[in-house]
């Protein structure tokens, strides 16, 4: 078995080592030596081999069901991906899940990885009926927890209006700041009004990032601004007062985002 040895890492098997002796209790040492000679594996496949009392014996048994179940659920997971690459696929997912609520505004945040799959999307503010508080240091603690390379950020308005505020440009201004600079791409802001939605991506809304950054809180929806008209809306985009640049881009009809 020596040559078999010789095609593990020693780093990698240090670690192994230290892993298993850690989590089993069995002697470093006395694994360290019989991997010296033989396959490591054979301590989790075949612990007998290695002489364990039965509480170390029990652990290996268990680690084992973790192993198994942890490969099992990884094949299942393949089938499971919620991948959002596109505007309709964010709206639709986003509508599944805020399109009911109508007593309060809820601020939401779907995390993704680089294949635009989500790793997990979270609620991370909750208000009234007219708007939300969202804490930027909450979201930017949220993002780094999952590693995530991407996210689409969401709020619903229950008063019917896909319009956005003032404050939901403003929100998606600070964190495109906020995140830019970590190589975190905020693709887009879906607003929900019933059992419909307004991507900002769809409509180019989606500003560059600027260097003042604000870390304070922002309410998002506002019931004054949010019952604009289309025409009022679309006048205020050119509200030199925004100081925001809006990203040119060439958008296809399903606003596919890039992998």
């Amino acid at each position: 078995m020596q040559g078999l040895k010789q095609n593990y890492d020693e780093s990698h098997l240090t670690s192994f080592i230290k892993g298993l002796t850690s989590l089993t209790g069995l002697s470093e040492r006395k694994v360290r030596q019989y991997a010296s000679e033989n396959n490591p594996f054979n301590v989790l496949e075949h612990p007998g081999i290695i002489d364990p009392n039965k509480q170390q014996l029990d652990k290996i048994n268990i680690l084992n069901e973790f192993i198994s179940s942890y490969r099992l659920l990884k094949l299942y997971e393949k089938d499971n991906k919620i991948t959002l690459n596109s505007a309709a696929t964010a709206g639709e997912y986003f509508v599944s899940i805020l399109g009911g609520i109508k007593d309060k505004e809820k601020f939401m945040v779907a995390f993704l990885d680089s294949g635009n799959n989500v790793i997990e999307a979270k609620v991370l503010s909750e208000g009234t009926i007219g708007e939300a508080v969202v804490y930027p240091r909450v979201v930017l603690k949220a993002a780094l927890d999952c590693d995530c390379k991407s996210m689409i950020i969401a709020h619903n308005h229950p008063g019917g209006s896909m319009v956005p505020s003032l404050q939901d440009k403003q929100l998606t201004q600070n964190l495109v700041s906020i995140f830019t600079p970590l190589q975190i791409n905020v693709l887009d802001h879906i607003i929900v009004a019933n059992n419909s939605y307004l991507s900002m991506a769809e409509k180019g809304m989606i500003p560059k990032a600027i260097e003042s950054i604000c870390y304070d809180p922002i309410q998002s929806g506002n019931i004054s601004v949010a019952n604009e008209d289309e025409k009022d809306f679309h006048a205020s985009l050119n509200d030199s007062t925004l100081n925001i640049d809006l990203i040119e881009q060439d958008l296809e009809e399903e606003c596919e985002w890039e992998r």
